[in-house]
């Protein structure tokens, strides 16, 4: 019999006590939907505990499987220490990050490995086994854990560890249940963002609602068929969907067929109260005793949805506790941190400790990176552990890199004298730091980026520290090594060199997430106050600034007559996170707003915008053209707004050059030190990711919401506003009273659009700013004499 998790609450022989002011973790089990072959790989190599867990684990399971189930975990290279860590794993994550997966987009085929453990019955117990692992393991560094929570086959995890089941006995019910489910027929599964109630009406009698993941995010499961015909209807209405990675369609009806066998099973097993207590995912509440006791709960846990928003809300009613996601990916993550918090007091810390399968990061990197944040975040974890295992220590181990600098910053509790600036060089980098960034403190681990930095003041960046330390820094290795360690361990090597340009080699730095501002995190959302007293989320700042100045200071789309009256139905073309959008909301009682991003990672930060400010508006994840198609879509994460069906590098660096000399000429402060970097930016800047998106046309939207009248049609989308015209029946021009577009001036595009509007009864002014001189972009603005909208109060 296996020891249950509570054993966390002591400690081993020769170990610091967890002290019982530390804060308590909620650990978080997630689901089938994330996994990925290779998960977990580093941990299993590098780290004893994990390791030990996964083969006594797969021994265990060999009688039932009939296979090692490290062979499907695990392809190709031995991954144990002994061999060679250089060998390259079949779904080795590759340099860089692969958003078509990460939007759930791609189209290739699986691999052979990936298509092996994607069958549910080596499935679920790869991914109990490997959440289990991950869970000893934190449990081995004295993570004190007060509580967990699993979604759907995660809830087997917490019951294992909170003493519910042996380890022996889960492991054979869990691959027993899944044996059972695999001889069901096969189902898929839907994730759609409306509340339950929404989409219930939708279901029809094949149907189920799966999971109720947040207030206003579900999931749907049944047939595939019926699965198809509802994403394909919610699609045609504007409404964004995701297929989760699944061959069942489980928590539905479909998996009714089996209850009374599972009921059976379970009853062959001797179950106990939980000794630590857990959330169910079919009341959304702790569970109790007789619950976890009785075989007939688990077969209700089968076909029941997961209440999973509910679970989270009770957890959350005791606050100071850490959230720790301990599995793939970062999905309960995401849901832990959007998810309403009410009357809750006190910071939520949320820390996930396993990669996506599209991330580029090493399992032991994440890992590092999570006990640093659970240290910060006041969790009580043994003082002598999460160096690297002894034996395996990282290359360059012994020398002082920004790599180690960054493991020991982040492994360095508030308040340790590992996290404050040690040397001359950090010392003199985070006085440079704290004036650039208006901060108060800055420790080794902290992100240059995190803090409030970005390109522009990137530059400034590079030039105090030339002026500090006169070492040339190019603008990519900031993004390389964003830590106060790992920057300040860079320059030492470069003072070190003979020419003091160390830097501008190959200079031993950590790699990179991915192109650009990726890596440090700017398609991680973060929060920022707005001039104004807004808070949104965003990802870059000074694009946030621009977009800012340009919509609320300047009042760029209410110029030349343009009005937003009370009540005004506005459609808002090129939303990007939705600061336009706010604007109006702001402006406009009552207003209905449509709003239109076709960019995924933009359209959910939009999303959060919308919602956390009660916005009245309906989104759309698509783009407006002039025939429903879906198009490639070139996305620049670090320069959102030149995002374009029509992307050309040339035309973008060019506009992006200019902007910057306009802005040396008008005198903005701080772009003397910006210009000479200003080429090296524009590759930062305009570093691509390419993926599919769809589009419609604006009058069949008209149609589908029943809009009569558009007050106010902005529209901004790179290069495509003449296709978002040519989408609107001759029979919608009416209904339209307002339009402000910005016009890219190619072939004479903007004469063609005035013209073109002015035929169809508007008054037009084209005019182009100052910032802009030198390019081919204008803004134009076109009223009605008689707006649709006359009537409403203004």
């Amino acid at each position: 019999m296996t020891t249950p998790m509570v054993a966390t609450e002591h400690t081993p022989p020769g170990k610091t006590p967890a002290k019982e002011s530390a804060r308590p973790a909620v650990l978080m089990f997630p689901g089938l939907g994330d996994h990925y072959v290779n998960m977990g790989r580093d941990l299993y190599r590098s780290e004893p505990a994990f390791r030990e867990q996964i083969d006594l684990s797969a021994e265990l399971l060999k009688p039932e499987l009939g296979v090692d189930l490290r062979s499907v975990l695990y392809p190709g290279p031995d991954p144990s220490p002994a061999a060679s860590p250089d060998g390259e794993a079949p779904g080795a994550p590759k340099q860089g990050v692969d958003l078509r997966r990460m939007l759930g987009r791609s189209r290739k085929e699986p691999s052979e490995v990936e298509s092996q453990l994607n069958q549910t019955r080596l499935a679920q117990p790869a991914l109990f086994v490997v959440e289990y692992a991950l869970a000893r393991l934190w449990q081995s560094v004295g993570l004190r854990v007060g509580a967990m929570i699993g979604y759907s086959l995660g809830e087997y995890v917490a019951a294992c560890l909170a003493g519910v089941l042996s380890l022996e006995d889960s492991l054979t019910l869990v691959a027993r249940r899944a044996q059972m489910i695999e001889e069901l027929p096969p189902g898929a599964m839907l994730a759609v963002p409306l509340p339950e109630e929404r989409v219930a009406p939708l279901l029809g009698e094949h149907l189920s609602v799966s999971a109720i993941n947040s207030p206003e995010f579900c999931v749907v499961s049944g047939p595939r068929e019926a699965v198809d015909d509802l994403e394909k209807r919610l699609l045609q209405g504007g409404t964004p969907t995701r297929r989760v990675q699944s061959s069942h369609a489980f928590h539905s009806r479909m998996m009714e067929p089996i209850a009374g066998r599972v009921t059976r099973l379970v009853e062959g097993y001797s179950l106990r109260a939980p000794q630590v207590p857990y959330v169910s995912n079919v009341s959304g509440a702790l569970i109790t005793a007789a619950q976890a006791t009785d075989p007939a709960y688990w077969a209700e846990h089968l076909c029941r949805p997961v209440r999973f928003a509910d679970g989270l809300r009770a957890l959350l009613q005791r606050p100071g506790r850490i959230f720790v996601e301990a599995g793939p990916g970062q999905t309960l993550s995401s849901l832990a941190i959007t998810t309403p918090k009410g009357d809750v007091e006190g910071e939520l810390v949320v820390v996930p400790s396993m990669r996506h399968a599209y991330d580029v990061q090493a399992d032991t990197a994440v890992l590092l990176n999570a006990v640093g944040r659970l240290r910060l975040a006041g969790a009580a974890l043994d003082a002598d552990r999460h160096s690297p295992s002894a034996g395996h220590a990282p290359p360059g181990a012994g020398e002082a890199t920004p790599a180690k600098a960054e493991r020991e910053a982040a492994n360095a509790p508030p308040g340790d004298a590992a996290f404050a600036p040690r040397t001359d060089v950090e010392k003199e980098l985070a006085a440079i730091w704290q004036k650039l960034l208006s901060a108060e403190r800055v420790g080794r681990a902290d992100n240059f980026f995190a803090l409030g930095g970005n390109s522009l003041v990137a530059t400034r960046l590079l030039f105090r520290i030339f002026k500090s330390f006169r070492v040339n820094v190019p603008l990519r290795r900031v993004y390389e090594a964003p830590s106060l360690a790992a920057m300040a361990a860079a320059i030492e090597a470069a003072i070190g060199s003979k020419d003091g340009a160390a830097l501008g080699g190959d200079a031993a730095v950590p790699a990179p997430a991915a192109a650009g501002e990726q890596a440090h995190g700017s398609l991680a959302p973060r929060r920022y106050r707005l001039p104004n007293g807004l808070e949104i989320i965003h990802q870059s700042e000074a694009e946030t600034r621009h977009f800012y100045e340009d919509i609320f200071a300047h009042r760029s789309y209410v110029k030349h007559g343009i009005q937003l009256p009370r009540g005004a139905t506005v459609f808002d073309v090129g939303g990007n996170i939705g600061l336009f959008t706010l604007f109006v909301h702001t402006e406009a009682r009552d207003a209905r707003i449509y709003t239109f991003e076709p960019a995924p990672p933009l359209f959910e930060i939009l999303r959060q915008n919308v919602a956390a400010h009660q916005v009245q508006a309906e989104l759309f994840n698509v783009g407006l053209s002039d025939r429903e198609r879906d198009a490639p879509f070139t996305f620049y994460p670090n320069s959102s707004g030149m995002s374009s069906f029509h992307a050309d590098e040339a035309d973008e660096k060019h506009v992006l050059r200019t902007i910057i000399e306009n802005q040396g000429r008008i005198g903005m402060a701080g772009m003397d030190q910006v210009l000479p970097h200003s080429e090296e930016l524009l590759g930062v800047r305009l570093k691509a990711q390419t993926f599919t998106a769809r589009l419609r046309r604006l009058s069949d939207v008209l149609r589908e919401t029943g809009v009569t009248r558009i007050d106010l049609m902005k529209v901004d989308v790179q290069k495509a506003e003449l296709a978002v015209l040519e989408g609107i029946d001759e029979g919608d021009w009416p209904k339209i009273a307002q339009i402000v577009l910005e016009v890219h001036d190619v072939e004479g595009r903007v004469r063609h659009i005035t013209t073109l509007l002015e035929r169809r009864g508007f008054t037009v002014i084209a005019e182009q700013d100052a910032l802009y001189v030198g390019t081919n972009i204008h803004n134009v603005y076109a009223v009605r004499e008689t707006p649709a909208s006359e009537g409403i109060e203004r």
